[in-house]
């Protein structure tokens, strides 16, 4: 990816952390655009440089190190009052060097619980949304040989806990077999878990009662589908995370609009549950990612082999049901 559109002022911005999972994050000089202001590092792209070359570059002048490996976060395009800019947005990976402030610059290695006392400049509010976000989303729901079995609070605990035992801290508890009594009960149940481990559940609920869920499942997260994404004109108060499917462009803007802070978007490739679904495909998912300030998770088809290739597209992960199956 290069630097090629005039009217924007593009810049490889890099996420680096430290053994203990810290956040490198460097103030802005005073008299600086911004100025006074945390931020990630990073600077300008030279016209028509590949973003990747110029975050290496950057960050050596600044920080005096060796960018070894990088892989993409996510893409925001911003405008501010005075000029517009395009934040190529990676996590560093791999580093040689220790950073120092090469150009006097004010260092700070930050928790990631602490990221929300430091003032940021308005465009890097989707870069802290994706740092909390994990790479994958497992979808809790029955499947064909499920409705064989018959035992369904029991496949769904087992399958529950086993995510949760191999550190998927970010779930949505779909399961749309289940009575709403059945459902709720063990909403509480597995959202409790989840905050014990400081995870989040995302859960399903009817538009008229979101605000009955919040107070039942309070640490848990709303996932909207798509036809409730476009009833509404204000983000639902009280939850961790509100997230929504979606399935065209119009769903992804809508979602950006009301200020969610993820959106899951498919199909993606054809699926063995919806074989006449006409798939969205790779491309457009490029397209459209590239359009909105939003991380993504993709679904439909994939494998959790295809994650990197879903962040070349510019998600913040992958999604689905059964490459999460034990």
């Amino acid at each position: 990816m290069r630097n090629t559109a005039p009217d924007s002022l593009h810049i490889a911005v890099g996420v680096i952390r430290d053994a203990e999972g810290g956040v490198l994050l460097s103030r802005r000089r005073e008299d600086a655009h911004q100025g006074g202001l945390w931020e990630f590092p990073g600077g300008k792209c030279e016209p028509g440089e590949p973003v990747a070359e110029a975050l290496a570059r950057e960050l050596g002048e600044e920080l005096g190190i060796r960018v070894t490996a990088a892989r993409p976060l996510i893409q925001i395009r911003h405008a501010y009052p005075d000029r517009r800019v395009v934040l190529h947005v990676f996590e560093v990976t791999r580093f040689e060097g220790e950073p120092i402030g090469r150009e006097n610059q004010t260092l700070v290695w930050a928790a990631p619980i602490a990221l929300d006392r430091y003032a940021f400049p308005a465009a890097n509010g989707p870069i802290l949304t994706a740092l909390r976000l994990p790479p994958f989303y497992p979808v809790l729901e029955s499947t064909a040989t499920d409705a064989r079995t018959g035992d369904d609070q029991s496949t769904y605990r087992r399958r529950f806990h086993a995510l949760l035992d191999r550190g998927e801290r970010l779930i949505y508890w779909r399961a749309r077999n289940l009575s709403p009594a059945v459902y709720r009960r063990l909403a509480k149940e597995f959202s409790q878990a989840m905050g014990a481990k400081g995870g989040c559940l995302m859960i399903r609920a009817d538009s008229e009662e979101f605000a009955e869920s919040a107070e039942l499942c309070p640490r848990a997260g709303l996932h909207l589908s798509g036809r409730q994404l476009h009833t509404l004109s204000t983000r639902p108060a009280g939850w961790r995370w509100v997230g929504a499917a979606c399935h065209s462009l119009a769903d992804l803007r809508q979602a950006q609009a009301l200020g969610l802070d993820f959106a899951v978007l498919s199909p993606i490739s054809i699926t063995a549950t919806h074989p006449r679904a006409t798939p969205l495909g790779w491309e457009a998912a490029r397209r459209w990612l590239g359009q909105i300030n939003l991380p993504v998770y993709l679904m439909g088809g994939l494998e959790r082999s295809d994650l990197d290739r879903a962040r070349l597209c510019g998600a913040r992960g992958v999604a689905g049901i059964r490459l999460f199956l034990d």
